[in-house]
């Protein structure tokens, strides 16, 4: 039996539609932002990142649901997404002051971090297009409900962006599931986001308006605590040295407070250093109980951002594809494991790299 049930693919329906914010990546390589002289751009986002992987590594139709401004950096971004493979339509197009004093849109420069230097993240998003987008921006009924999109994956972190961007999630999940589409949400507590809008207790309170409308629910080992409140045996943070057992009697609670949920998933990563860590990931549903991933232990890591949305997505191909709960964990923690060997926020693995992993193939050349 079927984890979740997806609703028939039709003419013109999408698969999956993300809800998020989508900057534009400054990378400086190997080096610093502090001294860099020149740098690499990609597109990225925490809600898009899973659209993309599912349109370019999986083959699925998707969408995103976002706002840009109107300028020669919102037309790089819009660029950048479709050579990723996902549809544009959707995006709202705010028109450009000639300064950004109205809206702008997003930069993230993120510095990749090696051995004892820890990955660091820029962030210049402040004013952004997305994070004025309410629900009358967005045309609900025509996407959920004429275009019979079948997924809705949307997140901690656009919630966080601005109180119109948590009124805006949780009217997209009402219309989603009032129109039998999958709702995926991704807890993906960042302390920086809501740090100016009250913290951990407006996380909590904006995350559990929203529970109550999601299908699965996806997170890290810290965000059950960060942004629902559940903590694991009294303790509150450094969570990755607990064992398995005890994220499922914290998943246990989840559920039995949002009996909704029908598939809790989370990665399990503890950093050894920048470039090395150990990598799992659970999932847990009512017809298996807790499942758990194959175990990398002293995974090397190039570039760590975009290693749980890559998870997110491997997870969601599969439970769009019908596959039970084991095979859906096992895709999503290899995709995410081959998605942190390459730079950059999205995934440039295929399917048959994620599957050969997933079933137990090694770094071994492959001619």
């Amino acid at each position: 039996m079927a984890a979740v049930e997806v609703r028939p693919a039709g003419g013109g329906c999408y698969d999956i539609v993300s809800l998020g914010e989508v900057m534009l990546r400054l990378d400086p390589g190997e080096g610093r932002i502090r001294s860099a002289r020149s740098f690499r751009c990609w597109e990225g986002g925490g809600e898009y990142n899973v659209a993309r992987g599912l349109s370019r590594v999986f083959g699925r139709s998707a969408a995103v649901v976002t706002a840009l401004v109107d300028n020669g950096v919102g037309r790089l971004i819009e660029e950048l997404i479709l050579a990723g493979g996902v549809d544009t339509s959707w995006i709202k197009w705010l028109d450009f002051d000639g300064v950004g004093r109205a809206a702008r849109n997003g930069l993230n420069f993120t510095e990749r971090g090696f051995g004892v230097r820890g990955a660091v993240g820029v962030s210049d998003r402040g004013h952004t297009a997305i994070g004025a987008l309410r629900p009358a921006d967005i045309d609900l009924e025509g996407l959920f409900g004429g275009r019979a999109a079948r997924w809705l994956h949307t997140g901690g972190i656009y919630a966080a962006l601005s109180d119109a961007s948590a009124e805006t999630a949780l009217a997209a999940a009402e219309a989603a599931h009032r129109h039998g589409a999958v709702v995926s949400y991704d807890l993906n507590y960042r302390p920086s986001l809501w740090r100016a809008s009250g913290g951990r207790d407006r996380a909590r309170e904006v995350n559990r308006a929203i529970a109550p409308l999601v299908d699965v629910m996806i997170g890290n080992e810290e965000d059950f605590t960060a942004a629902l409140g559940f903590d694991v045996e009294g303790v509150d943070e450094n969570l990755s040295d607990l064992p398995v057992e005890s994220f499922g009697a914290m998943i246990e609670r989840v559920v039995e407070t949002y009996p909704n949920l029908k598939v809790v998933a989370t990665t399990l990563r503890r950093v050894r250093s920048a470039s090395v860590n150990d990598w799992g990931a659970v999932a847990w549903s009512r017809e298996t109980g807790l499942v758990r991933a194959a175990q990398r232990d002293r995974l090397e890591i190039l570039d760590r951002v975009g290693g749980g949305d890559s998870f997110a997505s491997g997870l969601i191909h599969a439970l769009l594809g019908g596959e039970d709960l084991a095979a859906a964990v096992n895709l999503g923690a290899a995709h995410g494991a081959l998605a942190m060997t390459t730079p950059g926020d999205v995934s440039m693995a295929t399917e048959a790299e994620v599957r050969r992993l997933a079933g137990g193939g090694n770094a071994r050349v492959n001619r």
